[in-house]
Parts: structure tokens; sequence; C-alpha cells
């Protein structure tokens, strides 16, 4: 791993300048009502990109203000679909076109690879808002069949006001999954991104008022989920919320949202995903498999190959292959085409993650390899395996959310059954 000055940095691609910082409202950019920013810091330099405005509860009751307004008296709602679907594809082609300044804001705002984002993650976006661009105009009831001299069909109409809770590991595709299928539905929304990565999702709103979605039907407000993020899932004028992120945070939503107005709430939470290698596997796809499943996005996300069980015919060789492999992984600048592997989201995610490393240490698992920051500066962790780890381990239990892998051994037993 190479530290590598800002001015090679801008070697390999031209850092945008950022240019939308503020709460979007109503169509609008506005100033937080107290006026309090914070500090979005690029991980690869551990230095401040810009001061974002901070949303508070009354400005999350601003936006839902305009958000009611525009469902309730607005034009989104009440156009048919189609003219919904003109919208959102314009808005995909916005998307397309400012490809590259977007992969750069994600790239220095949460480590993710610029090549990755601007292939993958950008596309994907655009591609989604495509998706339910197309179904905006198919969305339709059904007629029942009854035993009695009645008429009885189904209507489906929009559920409302959406809040929508946005994680920091995927900005750019979470932003989409949420909003896209509820633009199609004719719903109105308030976005909360996660603090650690907002400046992809202003843009996006910056995009969203270009493509001509009306005023009040998406509004963003960057902001902490303890303070915006509770006040969007306890308040009593959204509809609906939808929250990516952690487990214990989804509690906190889903109790929030019971003791406010009963909201539904979709949750997707963490997780610490097992992979099962039997012996009749080709080791060497297995391990490429196991090693990208882990250390993809730098480990952060919730299907992360964490535990990798491996049958014991072939476990030795995929033991020393695995080394081997993540030894030679390229961990760097993540605007740098030949690095596999950027720096952690934020310094909180980073000291978590060393902390997991040395519980594992002291529990009394075996460190293969990594195991250390990598390099000086900047949230970088080398790719860590652990073996001869015990399932009752806190490495075992829990969801570290970085380039960690449990290494364990498997055998099969076969029962016989008398009939």
């Amino acid at each position: 791993m190479e530290n590598l000055s800002n001015g090679h940095l801008e070697s390999f691609v031209k850092i945008p300048t950022i240019k939308f910082t503020k709460l979007f409202i109503n169509g609008e950019f506005l100033d937080s009502v107290s006026g309090k920013t914070f500090e979005t810091v690029d991980p690869r330099t551990e230095e401040v990109i810009a001061e974002i405005a901070e949303a508070n509860k009354e400005d999350v009751d601003i936006a839902v203000k305009a958000a009611r307004e525009a469902f309730d008296c607005g034009p989104w709602p009440r156009m048919p679909g189609a003219e919904r679907a003109k919208i959102m594809l314009k808005w995909s082609e916005l998307i397309e076109q400012n490809a590259e300044e977007i992969a750069a804001l994600d790239t220095i705002d949460g480590g993710k690879l610029f090549s990755w984002c601007k292939a993958v993650d950008v596309p994907e976006a655009s591609n989604i808002l495509r998706y339910y661009a197309g179904a905006a105009d198919k969305i339709h009831g059904d007629v029942f069949k009854t035993s009695r001299d009645l008429h009885l069909y189904s209507l489906m109409e929009p559920v409302g006001v959406v809040g929508h809770i946005i994680p920091w590991n995927f900005p750019t595709v979470m932003f989409f999954a949420k909003v896209a299928p509820a633009l199609a539905a004719g719903c109105t929304m308030v976005i909360k991104p996660a603090e650690q990565t907002p400046l992809s999702s202003l843009f996006y709103a910056h995009l969203a008022r270009l493509a001509g979605i009306p005023d009040g039907v998406l509004n963003v407000v960057p902001g902490f989920g303890s303070i915006a993020g509770a006040a969007i899932s306890s308040h009593m004028d959204i509809d609906a919320v939808s929250f990516t992120g952690s487990t214990e945070t989804g509690r906190k939503i889903m109790q929030a949202a019971a003791l406010s107005n009963l909201k539904p709430v979709s949750l997707e939470l963490g997780g610490k995903s097992p992979v099962l290698i039997f012996d009749d596997a080709d080791v060497d796809k297995a391990v490429d498999l196991a090693l990208f499943g882990i250390l993809h996005n730098k480990g952060e996300i919730c299907v992360a190959f964490s535990r990798v069980y491996v049958q014991e015919g072939i476990y030795d060789e995929f033991e020393k292959k695995v080394v081997e492999k993540a030894k030679t992984w390229v961990v760097g600048d993540p605007f740098d085409p030949k690095v596999q592997q950027g720096p952690q989201t934020s310094k909180a995610q980073y000291d978590k993650i060393i902390s997991y490393i040395e519980h594992g240490k002291s529990e009394g698992a075996t460190l293969l390899t990594g195991g250390k920051p990598a390099g000086n500066k900047g949230y970088y962790i080398e790719p860590t395996i652990f073996v001869n780890v015990k399932e009752d381990m806190l490495i075992a239990q829990e969801e570290i959310f970085g380039p960690v892998m449990t290494l364990s051994k498997f055998n099969m037993v076969c029962v016989q059954q008398d009939h």
C-alpha cells in the first residue's frame, strides 16, 4: 500500500468541485434552520471535504410539510404514470451524462473504488430508475369474482409521504433502490442520506430538479441518525419509512414508528453471511469468490462472506491459496485503477474494525495475514484472515463490516437411519 500525494491523486482523475452542500427542500437548496453544519471527510486523506448543512427536527418538519403539500395538492400523484415515467427517464439520462462526477463524489466521500462506481454503481442507479419508470404506468388492481351479485375490485394507490433513511456503504445504489419505486407509485418523500456520505444524494437532488420532478416531491435532509433520522421515524405526517442499516438502529426505527402513527416500516438490516465450500469445488475459483466476497467494497456490505467454512478434504489447499492471494490484494487510493480495495468509509468504522481484530487476537483466534492498518494516512486496513475461530468468539458472532474473514474447517458426518 503506497500513500499518494494529492498531486498524484489528481493525475488519476479530476476531483470535482463540491457544488451542493445545503438541504434540498421544496425544490431549493437551503441552509438549516439552526445554521449548523457538519464535516464530511475524505477517508483517503482524513481531510475535510466540505461543510454540510445539518438537518434537525425543525428542518425535517419543513421538509415533511413540503412533501405533504406536494402529495395532497401537487401534480405528481395525479400525473398519469406515463408522464411520471418520462421525467424519471430524463433523470436517468442526466445521471448517465454526469457519471464520472457522481462516481468521484462517492469515491472521495466513501472511499469506494472510482472504476467500480463509474462502471457498476452509477449505471445500476440509472437502470433502477429506468426499470421503475417502466412500471409507473402498469400499476393496477384486481377484479374479483364473487358468489354474490356484487362487483368487487381493488385499487392500488400511493401510500403518501415516505421517509427514506439511506446507508453509507452504497450511497448511490441505495438512494435509487428506495426513491425510484416510491416515485413510480406517485409518492412524495423525505430522504436522509448517511452523514458519512451526503454528497451524491445532494447532487441527485440537483439532477432531479433539472429532470422536472416537481417541487416538494423529493426532499433531501442530510444530518445525523439520532436527530434527523429519529425525526423521520417518529413523524406523525410520514406515512411509511424505509431503512437500510444496522439491526440496532432498525429496532429503534420500528419502535419510533409504532409509538407515533403506526406507519409501516421496511427494513434491510445487517448480516453475518456464511459460505460453505465442499470438497468437489474448484479450489482456485472458490478462493477467488471467497476473497472477493469479503474484500469487495472493503467488506462494507451486509452480505459479505465474513464466515467461510471449507470441507476438510480441500481445506489445507484452500487456506494456503487464500492467504497467498490476500497478500497480493492491492490496497490504496481508490482512484488508482490498479487498486482493489480503498479506505474504510469513516474513522468510526475504521476504529470499529480494528477493535474487532484485536478482540479476535485476544480471544485466541490465529491471525494468518493482515490485521493491521495499511499505510500511515487514511482509513486503510489490510485484508485480514483468522483461523482457529470458535463459534462463541465475537468475530464469529457479530457483523464486522470490514475486510476480515474467519476461516473454519468442517467435516461431513453420515448418520445411518434404521427403517
